[in-house]
Parts: C-alpha cells; structure tokens; sequence
C-alpha cells in the first residue's frame, strides 16, 4: 500500500517529536514492504523532494502562520496529486490547514487521523474553528489518541468515542545512530557530562521560560537542543538572569543527540499545557536509560513517565518543583541510575517501535480490507 503522512513540518527543516513519530511510523510500514510519502511546508523547500531512508518527502513553500497554522497559497494541486495517489491518507492533527485540503479534496482513499493535542492556547480563534475542525474529523475513518490519559480526558475526542483506536507512540532503537568512542569523547569535551537534557522545537508551551528561572543559583548545567519561535526570547531571559549554567545548543545532527542522551543526568521536560500530549523525548530519554522529570498537565506525559519510579513528575508552572527535582537527581546518582533502568524497562514493555507499527498496520488493513494475493 501507499500511504501519505500530512503535516505542516518535517525534517530535514526541524527537528520534533512530532516529526519524530511520523518517522517511526513510516519506518514501521516501509519494512512490511509499503510505500511512505510526507506532504509538508517549509521556509525554503528546496530541494522540493527529499528522499529520506523512512519516506520521500514532499515540500511546498510556507508562505505565511496564523497562530502556529502553516498556510501554502500553492501546495493545493501537489497535495492533490499525491492524495489521489495514495491508499491511505495518515493525518496528523492538529494543523487546520489539512483540514481544509482534506475537505477540498474529498478523496476516496480511506483517512487516519493521529490527534496529538487539543489545540489549547488559541481560544477565540480555536472557537472559531470549531466547526471545521468537528467536520473534519467526522469526515474522517479513524482516529488514533496517543495515550489512554489523553483519549480520557479531551472535550474534544469524547464525540468520536465510536471512532478512537489508543496507539501509544513508540521508537525504534535501531533506527537511531550509534556513536562511536571519538564522537561520544569530542561531545564529551564540548559539552560536558551530568547535565540536565531538553530536546524539542522550542515553542511556548514546552515551558522552558519555567525551567530557566529553576536554574538561577543550580550548581549543574542544562543543555537546550533545538531550534523554534521562542529561541531568541529564552535566550534573552538566560541574559537577564545571567544564567551561565545553560547552553542552548541548537539544532545538533542525531548521532550528536543520543550522544547528549548518554552524557546527561537526566531528560527534563518542563511543558506546562496540554499541548505537550506526549513527550517523545521523555521515550527518548527511557530508551537510554535515563531518568526522567516531567509536569503533571493531564496528558500522556505522565503516561510515560511515572512519578517517583521513571523519574518525577512536578506541578507545572513552578520553578521551585522543577529546581528540587533536578537537585534530588543531581545529589544522587544512585536513584537516578535507578530510576533510569526502570525507565528503561518501562520502555521495552510499552513503548517499541515495534508495538507501535503493528498496531497503526492493523488500523490500516481494517480500513482497506484484504489485501490482494502477493501483496504486503
């Protein structure tokens, strides 16, 4: 089969967890013999088509957002094109301009919608947009939460109970690099070792406003990896504070990163909305066997990570609950160490890459019916 992914990033541009699930999933279906196609915006999408080793991705200029919506004035025939020759439409939700190419469309392939959050920030204009977005996920086939907390507890998935399939995501280890003993050695020298480990798109909700006051005075570093619109604001606060114990280190190729996973203390997710419905990091961080600290926002974050077993989970919007995780972890080496193998272990029962493909395959043959003699 051939399936299309629709969201408004992907790599090689930025570097998410989002973007980061739609790779293991298309990593998952292009093994059992199918065919991956991501339709997404960039700033400069040049090359238009990127052949990547998951998927090929295709990219159409960005040409303006409206609170966080990415909006292409040109990409309506391209995602037609593609759309028409897929099987399966994979959306990936929020991002409303989907919606409306969905609509516009009204293709007969069948349509999968991963929800990743509600969409929590954008009151007057989420109001606005409540009956495209109810539409479109009436239209829809299935729809796929991430975790049980977040299929519980969202206003918005309670009218498509009928309709939701839980899918926790999950990574594949072996789709992450290795590195090797001068690469992990020259990380080393550049940036140390028993740091505190944040990787994400650098957005408002991830909270790390919260985590930079935390560490005024800590006798330990945080390192900040990643990219996005709160870059240039988080990094004049760190002035203002005269933080010299964080390093914002950018966006860092992936042998670097699990290089840093390896090297730190701890994987810290300050996130304090509901719109971090997950946290691939935090599955990132349990794969090595690092603890793990966290916010209690009613998502699947806390599904993850279990407090006072995997690491902590603290009140979100408080500095002093993330500074006092942090120092327990910190003073500590042995829980931490221990919390980590029990992240880790946490990890192998729940959260694979394997686990997670299986379960989005069989979504997949349900909505397609048997597949034709000799065909995967």
């Amino acid at each position: 089969m051939r399936i299309l992914h629709v969201y408004r990033t992907y790599f090689p541009e930025t570097q998410g967890g989002l973007e980061e699930v739609i790779r293991q999933i298309c990593f998952a279906a292009s093994r059992a013999g199918n065919e991956c196609d991501v339709f997404t915006l960039a700033d400069q999408p040049t090359p238009h088509v990127v052949h990547r080793e998951e998927a090929t991705v295709h990219r159409f200029k960005r040409h303006f957002e409206i609170a966080s919506c990415s909006i292409s004035l040109t990409a309506g025939r391209a995602f037609a094109r593609l759309a028409n020759a897929a099987d399966l439409i994979h959306y990936h939700f929020p991002w409303p301009f989907a919606d409306v190419l969905h609509l516009a469309l009204r293709s007969d392939a069948p349509a999968v919608v991963t929800y990743h959050s509600d969409i929590v920030r954008q009151r007057l204009l989420g109001a606005l947009y409540g009956p495209l977005m109810h539409r479109f996920l009436s239209s829809v086939d299935r729809i796929v939460c991430t975790s049980p907390n977040y299929g519980a507890t969202s206003r918005v998935l309670a009218r498509y109970q009928q309709k939701i399939d839980v899918v926790p995501i999950g990574l594949d280890e072996s789709t992450y690099p290795v590195p090797n003993a001068d690469l992990l050695a020259r990380t080393e020298r550049q940036y140390g070792t028993g740091f505190f480990l944040f990787i994400g798109v650098l957005r408002q909700y991830k909270g790390l406003h919260i985590l930079l006051d935390a560490m005024k005075g800590a006798p330990y570093r945080v390192l900040i990896v990643g990219s996005g619109p709160m870059e240039a604001e988080l990094r004049a606060q760190a002035v203002r504070l005269q933080l010299d114990n964080v390093t914002f280190a950018g966006h860092v190729p992936d042998d670097v990163k699990v290089a840093l996973l390896r090297l730190c203390r701890g994987v810290v997710l300050p996130s304090h909305l509901r719109s971090e419905a997950f946290g691939v990091t935090l599955l990132e961080g349990a794969m090595h066997a690092r603890p793990l600290i966290s916010t209690e926002v009613g998502s699947g974050t806390s599904y993850v990570n279990e407090d006072a077993r995997t690491g902590f989970v603290v009140a979100p919007d408080s500095p002093r609950a993330l500074r006092d995780a942090m120092d327990r972890l910190y003073a500590n080496p042995a829980l931490a160490e221990d919390m980590g193998i029990r992240a880790r272990a946490r990890y192998e029962r729940l959260f694979t890459g394997k686990q997670m493909g299986e379960r989005y395959l069989r979504i997949y043959r349900d909505l397609l019916g048997p597949a034709p003699s000799g065909q995967p």
